[in-house]
């Protein structure tokens, strides 16, 4: 199916610049933000996702910023745009950090960032919350299980790089399942100084903590609580590759 993409000079218009200067920018302001963007090569912007904002669909808004479909030549591409009320004096960060996430093939894929704009991947799919329901009725264990494996081997791979993504207790807005593959997003709050906790937090998230962890149980039925915890403190003390393959097997993965 087609979808419509408006050309980003109409964005100088309400209620389009409402989303390029959210929650409220200048005249001048949004038309630097426009060059901005047709430096980046970005030349459409298509209203479409899971969010709100005013009457436009987007595909997520945050503290930092807010996403949507963008056209980048020919490609489909995700947007990120900072907020005028953001707290970050700019994007490049972000980018670092999500450049160094790419470096052990976790996240989307970053294609370039400036001040206010951060283009990387479009992944369509589904947050896992709604994901996890759907599959519910189908009793795929299979499925739910692969999914599982796949994000903690990410996450593993994130701890061994000493990177945190920060906000993993919150699966339902930080995983996605797309076709092909399932992705952490959103690395905003993440950190190369922190001690990482991505295999601990997305494991009580999975398993012990959440209305997700007990969609997952009803799906299929996992070792007890102590027995979770027990492989994950081990893991926690000596993040090595036998106390991980430890953890998977208490998992059942």
């Amino acid at each position: 199916m087609a979808h419509s993409f408006i050309s980003i000079k109409k964005f100088v218009e309400e209620p389009y610049s409402k989303i390029l200067g959210y929650p409220n920018a200048t005249n001048r302001q949004i038309k630097s933000r426009i060059s901005e963007l047709e430096k980046l090569k970005i030349k459409s912007i298509s209203f479409r996702g899971p969010t709100t904002l005013g009457n436009l669909a987007i595909l997520g808004k945050g503290y930092v910023g807010v996403v949507v479909i963008a056209k980048k030549g020919n490609k489909e591409v995700a947007l990120k745009i900072r907020r005028m009320d953001s707290q970050r004096k700019g994007m490049k960060n972000e980018g670092v950090l999500l450049k160094l996430v790419n470096s052990v093939n976790v996240g989307p894929k970053m294609f370039d960032v400036s001040k206010n704009f951060l283009i990387m991947e479009y992944l369509d799919g589904e947050k896992f919350s709604n994901w996890i329901e759907m599959l519910k009725g189908t009793g795929n264990v299979k499925k739910l299980k692969s999914a599982i494996k796949s994000i903690l081997e990410d996450c593993y791979r994130l701890d061994q790089i000493g990177f945190d993504h920060g906000e993993l207790s919150n699966i339902s807005k930080h995983v996605i399942v797309s076709k092909n593959k399932v992705s952490i997003i959103d690395f905003e709050s993440s950190s190369t100084k922190r001690k990482p906790s991505n295999v601990t937090s997305i494991t009580q998230a999975f398993f012990i903590g959440s209305g997700i962890a007990r969609t997952a149980q009803k799906i299929y039925k996992n070792s007890s609580k102590e027995k979770i915890i027990d492989a994950l403190k081990s893991y926690k003390q000596e993040k090595t590759r036998d106390n991980f393959d430890n953890l998977l097997k208490v998992l059942k993965l």
